[in-house]
């Protein structure tokens, strides 16, 4: 069954995490962040928030719906300067009109039911020339295959129903930017991403992460006994020592027009 978001057992499931100086040079080539007011939609355990405040941003607010994800994001990275966490759903954030220079939504559009809603959420609440960054994945970027670098490639080898639930719900990219132009905005442009996740000190970190589905909705889709076979496979098939696990995405950028 999908995630409950709303689960207190799934509290912590999108922390504990920093983000990599990959996704921060990529970010750093599509929008400047140094004195930047940045909303991060569906911003989780707050890696993210954080990295934009780190980044340089004046002040970042991270928004969303899970009460008891968000608790664990104000405990994590709530004393960091200029970061405030609020509740808020995608489509309706709560905020101010025109109030950001930088909306953020990474791992969000494939969870939500209207997209044009959220589109026209972003749009509302970003100034005049301010910048919508969306990160997410394409089917392209789920069927990229599994490696040593890319164990999620093969979630879909040991189970391919998984597979199809990711094509079920993940837009393609031509999709999104007709969204995002039927929303009013302009320049939409998409860049490839190979984001490095996490480095890990050994395999068995990396199995403990995916034993306990930390941070990978799509591992909700199993049973535990599945669950089971799957951690067996994925250490049948892993190297002993450390790694670097790394994701691909799509970055989709768009621009609120001045006048």
């Amino acid at each position: 069954m999908p995630i409950d978001f709303h689960d207190v057992a799934n509290r912590s499931t999108y922390s504990g995490r920093a983000a990599d100086v990959s996704w921060r040079e990529a970010v750093g080539t599509l929008v400047d962040p140094a004195g930047a007011a940045v909303v991060d939609v569906g911003c989780g355990g707050g890696t993210y928030t954080r990295a934009w405040a780190d980044l340089g941003a004046a002040t970042v607010t991270g928004v969303d719906f899970s009460e008891p994800i968000l608790a664990a994001a104000r405990d994590a990275h709530g004393d960091v300067p200029g970061v405030t966490f609020r509740g808020g759903d995608a489509a309706a954030t709560g905020l101010p009109d025109a109030s950001a220079d930088v909306v953020f939504e990474r791992a969000l559009i494939h969870h939500v039911p209207d997209l044009a809603a959220v589109a026209a959420e972003a749009f509302r609440i970003l100034r005049p020339g301010g910048v919508l960054l969306i990160q997410d994945r394409t089917p392209e970027d789920v069927a990229q295959p599994g490696s040593d670098g890319h164990p999620r490639g093969w979630l879909f080898d040991v189970f391919p129903r998984l597979l199809e639930v990711e094509n079920g719900r993940r837009p393609d990219a031509d999709s999104v930017a007709a969204a995002l132009t039927s929303a009013g905005f302009r320049n939409v442009t998409t860049t490839e991403l190979w984001e490095v996740r996490r480095r890990y000190a050994d395999r068995e970190e990396y199995l403990a992460e995916i034993r306990s589905r930390t941070g990978r909705s799509i591992l909700h889709e199993l049973d535990d006994a599945e669950l089971a076979s799957l951690v067996e496979e994925l250490r049948r098939r892993l190297p002993e020592g450390p790694f670097v696990e790394q994701d691909r995405w799509t970055l989709w950028r768009a621009v609120a027009p001045t006048g």
